[in-house]
């Protein structure tokens, strides 16, 4: 069973920046796409990035420019650094794993004070 935990939400000023991870375990890292998605209290969820095998990304539209999608598959791990914060980026973020019939991580809070 594919199993992914999220770390390193939390409080940050507008124009900081946080970086989250989300560690895979149950399956083979390298094969799969990691994607973000956010989602905000009364909104649908959201794309933010993914990216894939070859290293190749592709970002939402909101996030362009400000957050940067990477990986290390020595580490099995997946990370998404968000720097230059509005409040509007305030969410719950989750990690996807798309391979093996796909899994959600629990998801993490993200809060951008203004």
């Amino acid at each position: 069973q594919v199993q992914l935990v999220e770390s390193g939400g939390g409080l940050v000023q507008a124009g900081g920046s946080l970086r989250l991870s989300c560690t895979v375990s149950g399956s083979i890292f390298s094969i799969s796409p990691i994607g973000w998605f956010r989602q905000a209290p009364g909104k649908r969820r959201e794309f933010v990035a993914n990216i894939y095998m070859d290293d190749r990304t592709t970002y939402g539209d909101s996030v362009k420019g400000r957050f940067t999608v990477s990986r290390d598959n020595a580490k099995s791990t997946g990370y998404l650094q968000m720097n230059s914060l509005k409040p509007e980026d305030s969410a719950v973020y989750y990690c996807r794993y798309y391979a093996s019939g796909g899994a959600w991580g629990q998801g993490i809070q993200v809060t951008v004070s203004s």
